[in-house]
């Protein structure tokens, strides 16, 4: 056994190396991400959880949703394995959501993690800690077996070739998202290594043609289990069903030269089915028969769409094609809840080397349409099988994201070794062969320092929090005390100026007076002359990471607050800062003792200035491709009940128009009531949007009376266009073709008595 074991280190010591340089790089990032700030880990686990506590499947409701939410619908077989691992641990506790989380947004505006983190998590760990890093451990020993069988697929097709199959395992190995998530509970993390598997099968059989009862054995076993893991798993069994007609039709003679050649192919392939599909459907088909009575569709995707939200409206070939920069950074490294992102030069280093290997690709597909070195045809097939099942993976991932919002570049680690032995062949390609082994050790080396630098440079820093410092030089004073429980000492302010759509950053100085038994919420306003709020954010100190109840006493913490100014911000105006605490639960915020009892403290000066632009309030919001509002401007931003509220709105046409909109201005109050409105066609009515030219600027008018029984208070300013023949309003498209909404929200305005 010590002899077979050092035979095979000797001859495959590479992917060795690779595979414990994996397992070495998986624990680092499995140690260095927060419990539950992982993708989806924040409803993986509870799945896991609520096995490992005896308490069977779970039954999905739309309206009863567990803390498992849409994974709850997910095959069981990841879970039931973390249960297994972990059911000896006391493990009860659920994780404390972050109301402030800002998931999806990779903006640095803090508030990265999706919970709230304590003390307990930290080493030695116990209680659910210790549960999630030993899922997370055991996740990352199935990504070293979907590293080692890229390995072993390359090298069925090219066993003369172990430099490119190395290189294949290194660009699989250390794809940071790869790492990332097989650092974390996932159900990928055992689907990936079972499809890998079921194609190295697949290939093999396509290959060898000779297939014994064992190995049909093998390959529905692993089918079954991979279905049980992940619905997207199914989609190998029609590359299996192929594979079965192709070997069989293949078979060497004489079966071939015979007169019943054809009757006992066709006995092969349905011998090859019974075997295969017959224990893939023991192993799994209890599953789908499941989802079939309690849901009345076997895959219990729809449950998982009710649950995770349906995607409304149907996105357009434009939009979908507006998410692929999302979907390949995705791919390549996004990390926490899709909101820490890395440095872009980090993405244009491996899309650089993706795009060198589709070049290969394409200058080797053209070599071989010429028929030179065009390897032999089971070799084909083979490739023809690894590409196969990555486009099986992008059309139902496709599909999957015409249902809900799933752009993401991860959801296709299924088919990673078929990515990484397609983009290892396209390099190779570039390069003459004796230089293979040194282009795959640059390709190898170059993606395992972008994966070791990642978790230190971008997750790290994205749950950092400040230190409390016994002293502190403090720019500009303050005394403000909330309710003998918090001390505002002081504030500094980055930027003096600033302009909408742009962030200006505030750092508050606190001392905790005594211990906290909440965790307050900061709020922070930057208010303009008539106290109509420009920029605003709500959150725990230490941008979500460090709340009031883990502050020490007597310390200084010093705490940066990135507050952005809202993009229809009104310019120019002078603001103010206002600060207060309040209890997210109740709304309730504390009091200001000193001078005079209040519940904000209010300082400083920041000028906000215009956009450069032809127009007032330069802004850009776009109507379906056919109109853009580019700027707009009021005679005031105060008015009394019953008074007149002059709104100019700037409309560029961005294509010719048969339809005559209308456009729709509001001034709307709580419940969405309107206290004021006009709906005019452009320039009341005298320049309809059918007699629009692609390009010319609208200048158009629209007077808002206020109700004489409006309240005082902050109203919202909302425009937008319809088709009055419909009701159907236009949507404001974002960067990409995003629906974003179907109006625009202007600056506040304040009704004054």
């Amino acid at each position: 056994m010590m002899a077979t074991l050092a035979e095979f280190t000797k001859r495959h010591g590479g992917i060795c190396l690779v595979v414990a340089a994996f397992v070495a790089l998986g624990v680092v990032y499995s140690v260095v991400t927060p419990l539950f700030e992982a993708s989806d880990e924040l409803w993986h686990y509870p799945f896991v959880r609520h096995l490992a506590q005896g308490h069977g499947l779970p039954v999905q409701d739309p309206a009863n949703v567990g803390p498992w939410r849409q994974e709850g619908s997910q095959p069981p077989l990841y879970y039931a394995l973390g249960a297994l691992a972990t059911f000896w641990i006391e493990a009860d506790d659920l994780p404390r959501i972050n109301p402030h989380a800002r998931i999806g947004d990779p903006l640095p505006l803090g508030n990265k993690n999706m919970v709230v983190h304590s003390p307990e998590e930290s080493f030695p760990w116990r209680g659910t800690a210790l549960a999630v890093h030993l899922i997370r451990l055991l996740s990352v020993l199935m990504g070293a077996a979907t590293v080692f069988l890229v390995y072993r697929i390359a090298l069925e097709l090219f066993p003369e070739r172990r430099a490119l199959a190395l290189g294949a395992a290194a660009i699989a190995a250390f794809t940071p998202m790869f790492l990332f998530i097989a650092g974390s509970v996932n159900n990928d993390n055992l689907v990936t290594p079972l499809c890998s598997l079921a194609l190295l099968l697949i290939i093999r059989l396509v290959r060898n043609l000779q297939f014994a009862i064992r190995d049909w054995a093998l390959l529905g076993l692993v089918l079954g289990l991979a279905a049980l893991s992940k619905v997207s798993a199914l989609g190998l069994f029609p590359l299996a069903a192929l594979a079965i007609a192709l070997a069989a039709w293949r078979r060497r003679p004489p079966l071939q030269s015979s007169p019943h050649a054809g009757r006992a192919r066709v006995g092969a392939f349905l011998r090859g089915c019974l075997v295969v599909f017959g224990l893939a459907g023991l192993v799994a088909g209890w599953w789908y028969l499941r989802n079939l009575l309690l849901y009345g569709e076997p895959t219990g995707l729809r449950m998982m769409v009710a649950i995770a939200g349906p995607r409304h409206p149907v996105p357009t070939l434009r939009q979908l094609a507006g998410e692929w920069a999302g979907f390949v950074m995705s791919y390549w490294g996004f990390f926490g809840g899709m909101n820490v992102p890395a440095a872009p030069w980090f993405y244009r280093i491996l899309n650089f080397i993706a795009l060198l290997g589709l070049a290969g690709l394409g200058a080797l597909a053209l070599r071989w349409l010429r028929g030179r070195d065009r390897p032999p045809m089971p070799r084909l097939l083979g490739l023809g099988f690894l590409l196969a099942w990555l486009l099986i993976e992008f059309v139902g991932l496709v599909r999957w994201t015409l249902m809900t919002i799933a752009s993401q570049g991860r959801l296709l680690f299924p088919a990673i070794a078929s990515i990484s032995i397609l983009l290892a062949l396209g390099l190779a390609e570039l390069v003459p062969r004796r230089w293979e082994g040194a282009a795959m050790a640059v390709v190898g080396g170059t993606m395992f320092a972008l994966a070791l630098m990642a978790p230190f440079r971008y997750i790290a820093p994205a749950y950092a929090r400040p230190s409390p410092q016994e002293g502190i030089n403090i720019p500009h004073q303050l005394e403000a005390n909330f309710e003998g429980k918090l001390a505002l000492l002081g504030y500094d302010v980055e930027e003096a100026a600033v302009r909408p759509g742009e962030i200006v950053r505030l750092t508050l100085y606190w001392r905790a007076l005594e211990p906290l038994e909440k965790d307050y919420s900061v709020f922070v306003h930057l208010l303009d002359e008539n106290d109509l709020i420009v920029g605003q954010v709500d959150t725990y100190p230490g941008l979500g990471n460090f709340p009031f109840t883990q502050w020490p006493l007597g310390k200084v913490v010093a705490d940066v607050y990135p507050v952005p100014i809202s993009p229809t911000a009104y310019a120019p105006s002078k603001a103010r800062w206002e600060v207060g605490v309040y209890d997210h639960a109740t709304g309730e915020r504390l009091r200001v003792l000193e001078p005079t009892p209040r519940d904000n403290v209010r300082f400083g000066e920041v000028s906000v200035l215009p956009l450069p632009g032809p127009f007032p309030n330069p802004v850009r919001f776009n109507f379906e491709d056919r109109i853009a509002l580019v700027g707009y401007e009021l005679d005031r931003r105060a008015a009394r009940p019953g008074e007149a509220l002059h709104l100019t709105l700037y409309w560029e046409a961005l294509a010719e128009m048969e339809e005559n909109y209308t456009v729709f201005t509001h001034v709307l109050g709580e419940g969405a009531r309107i206290w004021a409105q006009k709906d005019s066609w452009p320039q009341g009515g005298r320049l309809p949007t059918s007699a629009w030219h692609r390009g010319q600027i609208v200048e158009d008018h629209y007077e808002l009376v206020l109700d004489p029984e409006t309240p005082i208070g902050v109203y919202e300013l909302e425009i937008g266009w319809y088709l009055a023949e419909t009701g159907r309003r236009l949507r404001v498209l974002g960067k990409g073709g995003f629906v974003e909404s179907d109006r625009v929200l202007l600056s506040r305005v304040r009704v004054v008595p």
